[in-house]
């Protein structure tokens, strides 16, 4: 921070007038200074007086001389101010003390601090009047600071002490208390944001840590000019702090990156004589400082200011603060980060309203026409975020996908949702704009998910709303303002409204262009093409008020009382005014006001509107218990029944209200009769009964009717009229011919008989039925039935009668009633059961009747059972369903059902399923409608294939010509040309077109088929076309046929100049139009042809043309007319003419004319005749006479008359040329004289170029060359003689070139200057190495010391040895270059052998490179373990990707496996490829298994020497030499059927480890081996997997895959899914079939075999107890009992596998096996005693 004086505001005395205190208002717009005779000064902002006034005593008696005014403070509101006295006393609302007031402070609304002498520090509460103690210390206060917030006080005491105080901590957890003690009093005391600073008299400035605990100290104890701290005061944002003392100040700044104190520059100002008070403007801009001699000084506060956009000034006063200031309004805001982070840019942003800044860590915000201002938490993102402020109270943020919503004046984020759609007109957002009852906080949220669905948002709760998905593109929407409706619209125009709360979405409006809510209402105004819409009441959308409109509207303006709609109508603006009263209606409504609308609503006359505005209102003001108006609105509506029930209700409620005086509406009356209203009669028994008014509710329910519910209450409350009640419910139901009912009655009081007598008289003969049949005492009643029976038959119950008559066992009456009452169902299962061979009879019956019923459908099955195919087909046929059609009709064998083909080929023809069809077409031999149908649908082709197959070709053509020509007659060209193209017969549709005039569809054809003649036939049209006069298409012809020539000629022999320009305009080159504007001008003539050309702005060009083209007359006239600029160019033009025709003199005659003799004296020149060019040009141009001596010398040296000619030329000035004519007739003795003569200083060039000539003449020039380079070396001359030496270049005589070359740099070593001698020998240097004579090369670069270029030529001739030897003796640092660069050369001839010699590495890598792995694995293994390791990794991986991993192995199993980690990839690929090999589990794959599980021990017994050992990779190996184990074993036991058990246990046990194992592979094994064996129930369950997964690896997944088998087993259910099929299609085709089988025969359990631990015999965990046995390493089964455990800890053996093993061994002696025991004894630590010996 900078501190820069302003003014003076208080000039200081003579003699000391000290300021006792001063105080800036919060408001930033007072200043108040108390000077020493106790009078206070108030200053505005500019510092400006603006008043002042005298203190008064405690007591007037005292004088006015008996105190001092310590201190002064505004109220927060700036409205008030606190003058604290040593009279005991502050002067606000006359509080006084009773001891002296030291310091003080205003932190916050109706409270005071103040400090005292005695050392209490006390509140004083402006509201009461009253105030209290804090604290108290026993030392006097002498200082009072407060925090930042103004919720803390700090008070500094005489004895050093600081205490502090909160009011609030704000969960800071920071002490209260004393905090520390000072070296001296502390009376220069501020707290800052993050530290206190103390300063005294002491001369040091101390910065406090928040709990008292020093962090710096500033000593200024030893500089003498300092005197003691007097005050200090730190800024509003408390970043910087100020100290003073007698002359100066001493300013800090906060550094928040180094958490520490930085003294800025003090502000020292001569004679101002101790400083005793210090005020900070609020907004942080000016410092004020008042001294001991009365003097009021003002600082200008700020680090840096800067201009906006020449709108606002920018003042930074801190790191943390910024003032704005506009500059037009001299308006400001103070934006500051409530935590303290540093603002960057501030940016001013939206109609220049709203203002931006990020920190580190927070983004601000604020609305400079509210002054709110928000400061929110927010992470950088590179500046990308977009901000729109559409919105006046919320700003909407847009970054990476995600907006953000931040309020003005809330410093939360009020909401964050994820859209991809920024468009303001696609989100809205509504904050409280209009209040509601018992809504506190009413914050909508409406935004795009997609670009078809919308959601909607509470932002105070934090939940969604709702979710409108729409069926098209949303291209706006908005919530009104109570955010319980939103209107939207689509990309199609149709405008929708969705109620919120009901989730219910309206179509309210077609090509709707605008729309828009009304301000302040819930009005909707849009405009639907020429019609203005209003809806005045929303909640009825139908209900909408239409105007016409001839323009757009544009605008909707709401303002003092009126509503209007603003259209344009053309240039026009109009405004339309809406109903305000109908907008006030829905206002009045919205605020609940429901007296207000029902005034309203009085005034107007009843119309559709209106009866919609009452109808709400009846229904809102029922719902908020408002029953009068409610009435009235009834009344209104007409509803006289409602009316007079409300009014009677409102009666009992008025009653109520003046008997109780209370809210009536809350009698359990009132309450019950509008439950009644509601229909809510269940509620209304419920308010009656919760009063015991059972009377009532009866009554109720009496009135109603509803006795059932009345019986019920009476019953419930046991109520003594029950009976009564009963009986007159019975007789009333007897009154009112409600038989049913009283039948049901009795039915309830058990008189049965009498409740069916009553069911048969009401007509409801089935109730009577059923009833009959659910008693057994009534159906053997034979009259009753037979009474019910006759009545069920009358009124053709037959399906009832057929129940009753076959419970009493008649079973023909009962098939009878069922079969005329349709009842199939029943009538075919009684058949079954009865009448069997009645059952085929009723199935077609049934299938006739369903048809009728038009139930096609449902009819076929009974068709297909009573075996009527025809009619199964027509019913399948009638029931659209096609394909069960086809299939009943492929299983006939009759041919009469061919009939049948026909209509359902017809059917897929419909539908343009064709291939259906015409196969249906064929087969019931309908092939002619087949082509039909194919010539129908435009699929000429497959007709033509179809006809093709079954008609001759002539006949083909002969159908489709005659078809085509009938479409011809029709006009349906297009489907006649596509016939002819069926047959092939283009031009038969060339001639159609041709004769219809259709020439494009003619010219299309041609184009296809005839392209060579297409360019005559455009002609030919073209012609025929300009005969008939159509001029136009002619030309589009012409056009066409690449002649627009003649489209031009045409244009001009009709006379047609207009349409000749637009042709040769569009078609021609760059002058084609010119030529016929200048022919149309031409054809014109006179003044008319200047206006034509003067339009086209062709008459300058016209002119030019027309001289150009020798119309020198008509050039003339137009020249003359319009243009005399150029006449002149005319007659150069006449004159050129004259010239190429021979008339010389008339063209010398124009050529003057024209004002070019020069040209004039050009022609004569040209023709030879000197005499007439030299006096033209003596008489009109002299300056040319120069130019006809030169011509006519140049003809003298063409005469061989030199001597002339040189004449000529001197004569003219010209010696240059007659050297140059003697030069070039080889006269060099004659140029010589003249140069030497003429121009001496172009004689060395000359002599040069001479001497070029010589060489150019070959060896004799050569010669010529040495001879001159001689005689330059004998006159001295040593830089000429070498210039001449190096010249010579004879390629026919190498052996000349070379001793001229070395002469040159002999010469150059021996007589020039080093830097010319290097260069002679540079130049020849190459020139030697091109003649191959590096050795002389290298002499002449050593002679001048140029080593690396003498080696450079060494190593151009491939003389290693030299180069070294040079390199070595001359300059040993260029022998590792040799080096280099014979390896370069070893490696780019390809000499490996000769390079291993000199770098091994670099031979191998090239090994590698070519792909000569064995030889670079050889020459690697003569090197290190480590070289040969790196090298055969290469190879292998080379070889794991070429797929051969056997090959792999058998290199690991010849050199070894190191434990190197950036192997193990490798050695794992190795597993998993071999693992992956299929047919791998014979006795001919020992071998490879064996050595794959020798390497892998290999590996693991080295990884156990390594850093590697005991860690997740080494068990993983382990866990790989485990498998390939029991591989190898398996293989072993293969080779002979007593070990078959022991290979299939093992091909089981490695189902465990199918993470490793192709899972598909390994079950399909184990499967085989069980039922190889004999254990079929394994061999199913595991086979039966196989398939599953073999399923899995062909739907790319095993989802699918069911796990219940293998519950409880150690066989993993997650395992990889196979890359592919392991197993054959054959063999899977072979193991589904055997599994089919075994399934269907049920002769296997579909469980695994379990053992004496109730667990699966081969899962080593019991999963009941959890343990785990060991495998064994024979099988790999569970050891549980007879075992045998070998050395090493973690082998053993099940005793009886081990044994069989054993004798399998000694009787067969298998070398496999007994290579397997003697593993077994190395990995296991040697085998049992009674082991086995090899042999």
């Amino acid at each position: 921070m900078q501190l820069k004086h302003l003014k003076t505001l208080l000039t200081p005395q003579d003699g000391a007038a000290k300021v006792t205190c001063m105080a800036w208002a919060p408001n930033n717009g007072k200043f108040a200074v108390c000077t020493v005779d106790r009078v206070v000064l108030l200053y505005d902002e500019q510092g400006e007086r603006r008043d002042k006034f005298s203190t008064k005593p405690a007591d007037a008696k005292y004088g006015k001389k008996s105190y001092v005014v310590k201190s002064m403070a505004f109220s927060p509101d700036s409205t008030k101010i606190a003058i604290a006295q040593t009279d005991n006393i502050i002067y606000v609302y006359k509080i006084g003390e009773e001891c002296a007031v030291t310091c003080l402070l205003w932190p916050a609304e109706y409270a005071i601090i103040f400090g005292l002498a005695e050392g209490k520090i006390r509140l004083a509460n402006t509201k009461t009047n009253k105030s209290s103690t804090l604290y108290g210390t026993e030392s006097y206060v002498v200082s009072l600071a407060s925090n930042v917030s103004g919720k803390g006080v700090l008070s500094g005491h005489a004895d050093g002490t600081l205490v502090r105080y909160f009011f609030d901590d704000e969960g800071s957890g920071e002490s209260q208390g004393k905090l520390l003690t000072h070296a001296c009093p502390p009376y220069a005391l501020a707290w800052g944001a993050n530290s206190i600073i103390v300063a005294g008299c002491d001369k040091k400035i101390v910065a406090y840590g928040k709990e008292g605990q020093v962090m710096q100290t500033f000593d200024y104890s030893r500089d003498h000019s300092e005197k003691e701290f007097t005050v200090a005061a730190t800024s509003p944002s408390g970043q910087s702090v100020v100290i003073a003392s007698y002359n100066r100040l001493r300013v800090f700044n906060w550094s928040p990156r180094r958490s520490s104190w930085d003294e800025a520059t003090p502000k020292e100002i001569p004679n101002l004589y101790t400083i005793t008070a210090l005020s900070w403007k609020r907004d942080g801009s000016r410092l004020c400082a008042g001294t001991l001699c009365g003097g009021v000084e003002q600082f200008d506060c700020c680090l840096r200011r800067s201009i906006y956009k020449n709108k606002f000034e920018m003042t930074y006063v801190g790191l943390s603060q910024v003032i704005v200031k506009n500059l037009s309004t001299g308006t400001r805001v103070v934006l500051k980060s409530h935590y303290g982070y540093e603002i960057d840019e501030v940016k001013i942003m939206g109609r220049d309203r709203y203002l931006v800044a990020h920190t580190s860590d927070t983004l601000l915000l604020g609305d400079l026409g509210s002054n709110k201002l928000s400061e929110v938490a927010w992470q950088g993102s590179g500046g990308n975020e977009k901000f729109f402020f559409e919105n006046e109270t919320v700003c909407m943020i847009f970054n990476a996908g995600e907006l953000t919503l931040v309020e003005y004046g809330n410093n939360e984020i009020l909401g964050s949702v994820r859209t991809e759609f920024m468009n303001p007109h696609l989100i809205s957002v509504r904050l409280n704009e209009r209040k509601q009852k018992g809504v506190e906080d009413n914050k909508k949220l409406a935004y795009l998910i997609d670009i078809k669905t919308i959601a909607i948002v509470d932002l105070a709760g934090g939940f969604n709303l709702g979710t409108v998905a729409h069926d098209s593109r949303i291209d706006w929407l908005e919530l009104n303002e109570t955010g319980r409706k939103l209107l939207f619209r689509d990309k199609k125009l149709r405008l929708h409204l969705y109620d919120i709360e009901s989730a219910a979405k309206t179509s309210v409006l077609s090509f709707c262009s605008y729309v828009q809510w009304v301000p302040g209402s819930d009005v909707v105004v849009a405009q639907n093409r020429g019609n203005l819409c209003v809806w005045y009441n929303i909640d009825s959308p139908e209900r909408v008020t239409m105007f016409p409109l001839r323009g757009d509207i544009v605008d909707l303006e709401r303002a003092n009382g009126k509503t209007e709609v603003v259209v344009t109508e053309g240039v026009n603006t109009v405004s339309y005014t809406l109903d305000e009263g109908l907008i006030e209606f829905g206002t009045a409504i919205d605020d609940e006001d429901y007296y207000r609308a029902t005034a309203f609503l009085e005034t107007l006359e009843m119309s559709a509107e209106t009866e919609a505005m009452w109808r709400t209102l009846s229904r809102l003001s029922l719902e908020a218990r408002q029953l009068h108006i409610a009435e009235r609105c009834f009344a209104a509506l007409g509803d006289v029944s409602k009316a007079r029930f409300l009014n009677e209700t409102n009666r009992i409620a008025d009653q109520v209200s003046k008997e109780y005086v209370g809210d009536g509406t809350e009698h359990y009356r009132v309450k019950a009769r509008l439950a009644m209203l509601d229909k809510s009669y269940k509620l209304a028994e419920m308010y009656f009964l919760e009063q015991n008014a059972v009377d009532e509710v009866m009554e109720m329910y009496q009135e109603l009717h509803m006795w059932d519910e009345c019986i019920a209450v009476a019953e419930t409350k046991g109520h003594p009229e029950l009976d009564n009640l009963r009986r007159s419910y019975y007789q009333w139901l007897m009154e009112t011919n409600q038989d049913e009912k009283a039948g049901e009655v009795k039915e309830s009081a058990g008189d049965l008989q009498g409740a069916i007598n009553l069911y048969l008289r009401a007509g409801l003969p089935a109730k009577a039925a059923r009833l009959a049949m659910s008693h057994d005492e009534l159906i053997s009643n034979a009259d009753l039935v037979n009474r019910i029976a006759s009545t069920l038959l009358k009124g053709e119950f037959y399906e009832m009668a057929g129940d009753l008559f076959e419970k009493i066992r008649n079973n023909q009456r009962a098939l009878d009633c069922y079969r005329k009452g349709n009842a199939f169902r029943k009538a075919v299962e009684l058949a079954r059961v009865a009448f069997p061979s009645d059952v085929v009879r009723l199935e077609e019956a049934w299938g006739d009747y369903l048809v009728q019923q038009k139930q096609m459908d449902a009819a076929i099955n009974h068709y297909i059972e009573a075996g009527c195919s025809s009619k199964a087909i027509e019913a399948a046929i009638g029931a659209r369903q096609w394909k069960k059609a086809i299939h009943i009709l492929e299983l006939q064998e009759d041919q009469s059902s061919g009939m049948y083909y026909l209509k359902i080929a017809q059917h897929y023809a419909s539908v343009q399923e064709y291939e259906v069809a015409e196969r249906l077409y064929v087969k019931g031999g309908h092939i002619r409608d087949a082509i039909e149908m194919f010539t129908q649908a435009g699929l000429w082709e497959q007709a033509h294939k179809l006809a093709v197959k079954c008609m001759s070709r002539e006949d083909v053509t002969a159908l489709y010509v005659s078809r085509a020509q009938e479409l011809e007659k029709d006009g349906k060209f297009k489907e006649a040309e596509r016939l002819f193209a069926a047959v092939e017969e283009p031009d038969l549709a060339i001639t159609m077109y041709k004769k219809n005039k259709l020439y494009d569809d003619m010219i299309r054809l041609v184009a296809k088929h005839h392209a060579d003649l297409l360019t005559d036939t455009h002609l030919h049209l073209a012609k025929e076309l300009e005969a008939e006069s159509r001029f136009q298409e002619a030309e589009h012809h012409y056009i066409e046929g690449q002649d627009w020539k003649a489209a031009i000629i045409m244009y001009r022999a009709n006379d047609m100049w207009e349409d000749a320009y637009r042709v040769a305009k569009a078609r021609g080159g760059a002058n084609t139009h010119k030529q016929v504007a200048y022919l149309w001008a031409k054809s014109l003539g006179g003044e008319a042809a200047v206006k034509l050309l003067n339009k086209f702005g062709l008459l300058e060009t016209a002119i030019d043309f027309a001289a150009d083209s020798c119309a020198f007359d008509f050039a003339f006239d137009l020249a003359r007319l319009s243009m005399k600029n150029k006449i002149p160019y005319v007659h150069m033009k006449h004159a050129m003419y004259l010239e190429d025709e021979g008339k010389f003199s008339e063209a010398e005659t124009e050529f003057i004319k024209a004002g070019k003799p020069k040209e004039a004296v050009q022609m004569y020149v040209h023709n030879q005749d000197w005499a007439s060019a030299q006096r033209v040009a003596e008489a009109h141009d002299p300056d040319s006479m120069m130019e006809v001596l030169v011509g006519q010398a140049k003809f003298c040296v063409e005469q061989k008359d030199y001597q002339k000619a040189e004449s000529l030329l001197l004569r003219a000035q010209r010696p240059e040329l007659a050297i140059k004519y003697y030069r070039e007739a080889e006269m060099w003795s004659d140029a010589m004289r003249i140069c030497k003569e003429y121009v001496p200083n172009k004689l060395t060039v000359l002599q040069e170029e001479y001497e070029k000539e010589v060489m150019k003449k070959g060896c004799r020039g050569v010669e010529g060359l040495v001879e001159q380079a001689r005689e330059w070396e004998q006159s001295g001359e040593y830089a000429r003689a070498v210039e001449c030496y190096l010249k010579v270049k004879d390629a026919s005589n190498p052996t000349l070139a070379e001793k001229c070359w070395m002469k040159a740099a002999e010469l150059a070593i021996k007589f020039l200057a080093q830097e010319k001698a290097v260069d002679v020998v540079q130049a020849v240097g190459p020139r030697l190495v091109q003649l191959q004579k590096y050795s002389a090369a290298a002499e002449l670069y050593l002679n001048l010391d140029l080593i690396k270029e003498a080696i450079d030529v060494f190593i151009e001739g491939e003389e290693w040895n030299k180069a070294k030897r040079v390199a070595k003796e001359l300059d040993p640092r260029f022998e590792d270059y040799v080096d280099q660069r014979y390896k370069d050369h070893l490696k780019n001839q390809g000499k490996v052998e000769s390079l291993v010699g000199v770098d091994v590495m670099a031979a191998l890598d090239m090994y590698a490179e070519r792909g000569q792995w064995e030889k670079c694995i050889e020459t690697a293994s003569k090197q290190n373990f480590k070289v040969l390791h790196k090298y055969l990794a290469l190879y292998a991986t080379h070889l794991i990707k070429e797929g051969e991993t056997e090959k792999v192995l058998s290199l690991y199993t010849q050199h070894g496996v190191p434990a190197n980690s950036q192997n193990f990839n490798i050695y794992k690929r190795l597993v998993q490829g071999l693992l992956d090999l299929p047919d791998k589990d014979c006795a001919e794959a020992y071998r490879m298994w064996a050595d794959l599980r020798d390497v892998l021990q290999q590996l693991c017994e080295n990884l156990v020497k390594s850093s590697d050992a005991n860690s997740p990779v080494h068990e993983e190996f382990e866990q790989m030499l485990l498998i390939a184990h029991y591989h190898a074993t398996r293989s072993a036991a293969r080779g002979m059927d007593q070990l078959n058990a022991v290979a299939a246990k093992l091909s089981i046990s490695l189902l465990r480890h199918t993470e490793l194992i192709p899972a598909d592979k390994a079950f399909y094994e184990a499967g085989l081996a069980a039922k190889e064996t004999g254990w079929e129930n394994m061999a199913f369950i595991f086979l039966n997997r196989f398939l599953d997964l073999s399923d899995g690896i062909d739907e790319g997944n095993l989802d699918a895959l069911d796990h219940t088998d293998f519950q409880d087993t150690d066989i993993p259910f997650e395992v990889p899914l196979p890359a592919k099929q392991h197993v054959p299609e054959s063999k899977r085709e072979e193991i589904r079939d055997w599994v089919l089988m075994v399934s269907m025969d049920q002769r296997v359990d579909q469980v695994l075999p379990r053992d004496e631990r109730d667990a699966y015999e081969a899962s080593l965990v019991a999963p009941s107890t959890g343990i785990r046995s060991l495998p064994c390493i024979v099988t790999g089964y569970p050891v549980l009992r007879n075992k045998i455990e070998f050395k090493r800890p973690g082998k053993a053996a099940n005793k009886d596998d081990w044994n069989k093993f054993l004798m399998a061994t000694k009787t067969t002696h298998s070398p496999e096996c007994q290579d397997v025991l003697k593993f077994v004894s190395q990995w296991c630590g040697g085998l049992p005693s009674a082991g086995f010996s090899f042999h």
